[in-house]
């Protein structure tokens, strides 16, 4: 009796201790999902407080009203800043410039334009805004060129010595010196005038008085031995275009001329040759019945945009039609204002502008994403000039009154629209509107393409071809390995699969990069030869092994059948190769890539999606294979012994017992292995040509999300639109992973309710 106490209460003692082990483990697993739910949820918070700041809009702050700084009876042309957004310059129609703060209006100085003796100004022109060069035409056909300046020094802090103190001080300089440039030989007053000054080259066009368009190209060139200067003059006079001329704009690289005349045209000059120009074209630029009251050209001298009287802004650039002429094409309409458009100003390095109304209003527009970013009234009176800091931190605006308004500005991400990111665009110099990622250039003038779309269908065609490769032998090798081979041959198999996820996805980019890609491609034809016949030798081999005597099958045990497929396939595949070149010269010119590009007209590229396919494929197929295996072989036994108890076969059993048992098993192994198809990295890196092109043709290459973060995640600077692209790059990556993964969670639970009475 004591004993059999005596065991109850070691009985009792082990129940408490297990209870005890059980209430451990819950709270240790259940801490660890919580942990996992929230660490995924931090990733997403994170991934979202880099993006977000993108797609916010605009912000100014209030205007501020300054009094006019210099004489407020000269009438302003020209307003701009330094490149610090800390002093303002206004140009006038007399001469004056002014420089004063843009923060509380306070003057840094006056000059006055150093004429000759007895010169009267006549017009006015600012060259491209990153040269920082303007020109005033006189009424004896001669011209001044002058540069605004800004020295920058650091005096110690006299109060805290290990302070320094920054200093500006404005200038003007002469680049071409002080005395006149002679445009019009004729000695007639230059009443309308565009000038470009970059470097040793100047080009001014001019309509004089008495209506002729002439163009004046100045060349200097240094003596390297004596340091000499000299200056080489041509001057050529232009054909001129119907209506009144009313503007006159010439791109910064001093290649093309836009003459807006009439009410709504606008004629191109080829002006490249300074001695043989052309008129190239004329163009209505507005609808009949309208007028364009407004142009100006963008940073890089390829977009022209045109205000009208109705407030509509469209952008209008050159595009090369098949025959390798430009033509000025319509590219967009933006956003309008609700008035006519009085004055255009574009940034110093962006694609965007600045616009005024007649009724007081400013609106700040960026043209590759098509956003308006921002309106404000700046009061009832007309719009009369804008201006933007270089670093479009800062605008300056005056109206008719005798003041000028200045504000911050914080706008650091127009390039990014819901149109720029998913939608073809048309970008400048380009002949339709693409998708395309370009985030850096060498030029300043470069106008970056931000299309997240090539991107994705690179991820997305990535994982397609890869599954296409890797589904069918990672499952049906595992449903052979868990239903119908020898448990001694699994024990070798599943282990060596497995073995192979831990290969490193490296290894197998250099080697598909490096001789995959070049083996393929020398033998393009055998092995598409190769692929079309191993399925069939599977099915032939399969045929003559059963139509064998029965004492030569019996020497091989049940389930290494599949053994005697390993010599059969190094077979094929040597056949395949051997009269794969012997194809090509009788069906391909010898040349099968060659054939590809000319033949059927498709890009033909040797680091493409058939390589990728088939190592991507390797790598993904451990994954599915480990995964699917341990499905199939987990099927209780009393199922698949019932059913052949039942008189059903073995291949009965397993396409309606033991498939439809283990079949979330196998569908969470496609899906997982999907996932490590989307997410992979190296491969793709390697084994493509890594650009970004929508094309689901099997011989071009593409670029995946994730290599595009990978390759270009050093380079980006923190805080800049491409930086955070990247990060919205990875937001999607992990949007779709989640999308994906929760259907197939769905689908599973589907399916595990479904067949789990079986």
């Amino acid at each position: 009796m004591e004993k059999i106490e005596a065991n109850i209460t070691k009985a009792g003692g082990y129940t408490g201790t297990r209870m005890s082990k059980d209430k451990l483990f819950k709270h240790v697993m259940t801490f660890g999902g919580l942990s996992v739910i929230i660490a995924i949820s931090l990733i997403f918070v994170y991934l979202a407080s880099v993006v977000v700041p993108m797609f916010m809009p605009a912000t100014m702050e209030p205007l501020v009203r300054h009094t006019m700084p210099g004489a407020t009876a000269e009438t302003t042309v020209h307003l701009t800043a330094e490149e610090q957004a800390e002093i303002g310059v206004r140009f006038t129609a007399e001469g004056g410039v002014s420089f004063f703060n843009i923060a509380d209006g306070q003057s840094r100085g006056e000059a006055r334009l150093a004429l000759p003796a007895g010169a009267k100004i006549s017009s006015f022109a600012a060259g491209d805004l990153a040269q920082k060069a303007v020109a005033y035409g006189l009424a004896d056909g001669r011209m001044i060129v002058t540069e605004q300046g800004f020295k920058v020094t650091f005096l110690q802090d006299t109060q805290d010595s290990s302070k320094d103190i920054r200093t500006i001080a404005p200038s003007l300089s002469y680049p071409l010196g002080e005395a006149p440039l002679l445009i019009d030989d004729a000695g007639q007053a230059l009443s309308k005038l565009t000038v470009q000054h970059r470097g040793s080259e100047t080009t001014a066009v001019a309509l004089t008085a008495d209506q002729r368009l002439v163009m004046a190209a100045f060349e200097s060139r240094e003596n390297m031995i004596t340091g000499e200067v000299t200056t080489e003059r041509s001057s050529i006079e232009l054909p001129m275009v119907e209506g009144e001329i009313r503007q006159l704009m010439l791109e910064v690289k001093q290649r093309d001329l836009y003459v807006l005349h009439g009410e709504r045209f606008v004629s191109h000059y080829d002006v490249m040759n300074k001695r043989e120009p052309k008129l190239v074209q004329t163009v209505a630029v507005v609808p009949e019945g309208q007028t364009a009251t407004a142009l100006t050209i963008l940073s890089g001298g390829f977009s022209l945009i045109v205000g009208s009287n109705t407030g509509a802004i469209a952008q209008w650039f050159l595009v090369r039609d098949d025959n390798n002429v430009n033509h000025l094409t319509h590219i967009r309409t933006l956003k309008p204002m609700g008035h006519a458009i009085a004055t255009l100003a574009p940034e110093h390095y962006r694609k965007g502008f600045l616009a005024g109304d007649i009724a007081g209003n400013i609106g700040l527009y960026y043209a590759t994403s098509n956003r308006q970013m921002l309106i404000r009234a700046t009061g009832s009176d007309p719009v009369l000039a804008v201006g933007i800091a270089p670093r479009a931190n800062a605008i300056l605006v005056q109206t008719g009154n005798a003041a000028v308004q200045t504000a911050k500005v914080d706008n650091d991400y127009p390039e990014v629209s819901f149109s720029s990111l998913w939608q073809k665009v048309w970008y400048e110099s380009y002949q339709e509107p693409e998708y395309n990622w370009q985030s850096s250039a060498a030029t300043s003038d470069f106008e970056p393409k931000l299309s997240i779309a090539p991107l994705t269908f690179g991820t997305l065609k990535a994982a397609f071809y890869a599954m296409l490769v890797a589904v069918p032998l990672a499952v049906m090798g595992a449903i052979f390995a868990a239903y119908f081979m020898s448990p001694k041959m699994r024990s070798v198999v599943k282990p060596s699969i497995e073995i192979m996820e831990a290969l490193p996805t490296v290894i197998l980019g250099f080697l598909a990069g490096l001789w995959l890609a070049p083996f393929v491609d020398n033998n393009l034809a055998g092995t598409f030869v190769a692929i079309f016949l191993l399925p069939f030798s599977f099915v032939i081999t399969a045929g003559i092994w059963h139509k064998l005597p029965e004492q030569i099958t019996r020497r091989v045990g049940p389930g290494w059948e599949a053994a005697l497929l390993i010599p059969v396939i190094i077979l094929v595949i040597w056949a395949s190769i051997s009269i794969g070149h012997p194809i090509e010269a009788a069906f391909f010119g010898g040349d099968m890539p060659h054939w590809v590009t000319n033949e059927l007209g498709w890009t033909y590229e040797q680091r493409n999606a058939l390589v990728v396919g088939i190592a991507m494929g390797f790598a993904v197929i451990p994954t599915i294979f480990s995964i699917a295996e341990d499905a199939v072989f987990s099927v209780p036994k009393h199922l698949t012994t019932g059913s052949l108890a039942l008189g059903a076969t073995p291949w009965q059993t397993l396409f309606y017992v033991v498939l439809l048992t283990a079949s979330p098993g196998i569908f969470s192994a496609i899906m997982v292995g999907m996932g490590r198809a989307v997410g992979e990295t190296m491969i793709v890196l390697m084994a493509t040509g890594n650009t970004a092109v929508m094309d689901m043709s099997i011989f071009t290459g593409f670029r995946t999300l994730s290599a595009n973060i990978g390759v270009e995640m050093p380079e980006a600077a923190v805080g800049t639109v491409h930086y955070r692209l990247l990060f919205f790059s990875a937001l999607v990556l992990f949007a779709f992973t989640f999308v994906v993964n929760t259907i197939a969670e769905l689908v599973r639970q589907n399916l595990r309710e479904k067949y789990s009475s079986l």
